[in-house]
């Protein structure tokens, strides 16, 4: 008998995707449902698209081109290249300024953030009268910087003011807080902890009224005390609120200024200068507008590097499930 020759079957051809619709291999949207949301999303958001590129992006811009130039406001910009920032390096003012920024922040934002976080426990525990104490409390976010500063000169004033005053009955001499070099910092300090407690601890009272209380209940249930508790469920589950609050507080703290313009005015002996304070001298007060720009882009990788570390630190603002 012969060989007998097996024929293997041809695996079945998949079946071919469907044909692309006309209008997406064109490009062009199809009309529908969907694309009228998305134009209707578009139109929406484009009014805030364009505010943000005309005064913000091109500013931006702007700066970042005059960085490299000498421009004092009356004659045309001339390119110096990195002139400005080498001037920066041997500028001791700015470099104090750098300094005094960032004392500033590593007090007011960890100090500021902890007292926010308890007010906002006191008053989500049930506290009698919350209201008051919430609207006492947020009063100074609203209040214009300008007449906080002003009530804390007379509080400051070395001659009669309340806290010399107060301290006079402890038999204690009082410094001239804002006219020292020791005591200017730190007094400057405790108004910016002051002012920012309201908005940190609406935040935090915001999410902790967010929290699940099956959790707290389940770990009453098993035994675990309040401290327990706060340490092994609030405090995780606050972390984007955490979050939050830093990011913004310290970027308000890297921009502070009104209250170094009133106060201190920088002084005395640039012990209380700020690099904004640093930057609005160099512009409006001394016309080195490209310099100044040379300094609000240090301020600006400041910013973003201590914004990328803390992201980083802290794994983003991923929310708990």
């Amino acid at each position: 008998m012969g060989a007998t020759t097996v024929v293997k079957a041809r695996p079945a051809r998949p079946p071919s995707p469907p044909e692309a619709p006309a209008a997406r291999r064109t490009g062009r949207v199809r009309s529908g449902p969907g694309s009228r949301r998305r134009r209707a999303g578009m139109l929406m958001v484009a009014p805030a698209l364009l505010h943000a590129s005309l005064w913000i992006g091109l500013p931006v811009m702007v700066s970042v081109a005059l960085a490299f130039t000498k421009y004092d406001v009356l004659t045309a910009p001339e390119f110096v290249g990195l002139a400005n920032f080498r001037d920066m390096l041997d500028d001791a003012v700015f470099r104090k300024s750098i300094v005094n920024t960032l004392l500033y922040t590593f007090f007011t934002v960890p100090f500021g953030m902890a007292l926010g976080l308890l007010v906002a426990l006191a008053l989500h525990t049930g506290l009698k009268a919350r209201g008051v104490f919430r609207t006492a409390v947020f009063l100074p976010q609203v209040t214009a910087t300008v007449a906080i500063a002003l009530v804390w000169l007379w509080i400051y004033n070395p001659g009669n003011g309340l806290l010399n005053t107060l301290l006079s009955f402890l038999g204690i001499d009082g410094p001239a807080w804002l006219s020292s070099t020791t005591w200017a910092l730190p007094s400057v300090i405790l108004v910016g902890i002051w002012q920012g407690i309201g908005m940190k601890m609406l935040i935090y009272l915001a999410a902790l009224q967010s929290l699940p209380k099956e959790l707290y209940e389940a770990a009453s249930v098993d035994g675990a005390s309040r401290v327990r508790q706060f340490f092994s469920i609030t405090l995780p589950l606050l972390k984007p609120a955490t979050f939050f609050v830093l990011i913004t507080s310290m970027i308000s703290a890297f921009q502070s200024f009104d209250q170094i313009y009133i106060l201190t005015d920088g002084g005395p002996a640039n012990s209380t200068t700020m690099m904004t304070y640093e930057i609005y001298k160099s512009a409006f007060r001394e016309f080195r507008v490209g310099y100044a720009s040379a300094q609000s882009l240090v301020l600006f990788v400041l910013l973003m590097g201590f914004t990328l570390v803390n992201k980083r630190i802290m794994g983003g603002s991923r929310g708990h499930n």
